[in-house]
């Protein structure tokens, strides 16, 4: 009987490791090995310090995007799931612009343009998932003629139902 339990646990444990997410991928992994097991990133760009901006994002329909930096040599540093409010925050400190954004955030889950026609403004909508509990979309405003970013907010996603019974159901 013991021995049941013995192969049965190693057998958990090999089927288990197999299991790995992109976030466990170490840093100082090559991209390409990152590549042969995740595909190929949904954004790559240059960023100002030389380093290779990659971004994994399930957009328009998941809640998750990995980013990293990938050094000269090849080799991400930490994968970080972006779309989270602290990371979002980081707009409101310099100026960004669309390229910025989609470089640090990947493509939006949709784009809408909000306003009277006299006060439009371009809207870049996230889905994820707040504190790890809340289905919400960050709106990320633009000024239409520059595509500065103005001023970013989170919202309920519209694609989750919240009522009465729901929330105070948790």
């Amino acid at each position: 009987m013991r021995r049941r339990y013995t192969i049965g646990g190693v057998l958990s444990s090999v089927v288990l490791s197999g299991c790995t997410t992109i976030a466990d991928m170490p840093t100082g992994t090559p991209l390409t090995a990152v590549q042969a097991e995740f595909g190929k990133p949904t954004v790559s760009c240059a960023r100002p310090d030389g380093q290779q901006r990659v971004i994994w994002s399930q957009q328009p329909f998941g809640i998750y995007a990995w980013g990293t930096n990938v050094d000269a040599q090849g080799n991400i540093g930490e994968l970080v799931q972006v779309l989270d409010d602290r990371i979002f925050n980081r707009v409101s400190e310099g100026v960004w612009d669309s390229e910025r954004v989609t470089c640090e955030f990947g493509p939006p889950a949709q784009v809408e343009s909000v306003g009277l026609p006299s006060v439009r403004k371009t809207v870049w909508g996230y889905r994820y998932m707040q504190y790890g509990t809340w289905h919400m979309i960050m709106n990320i405003f633009y000024d239409p003629e520059t595509m500065l970013v103005i001023d970013h907010y989170p919202t309920p996603d519209p694609m989750y139902e919240y009522n009465e019974d729901s929330f105070f159901a948790m």
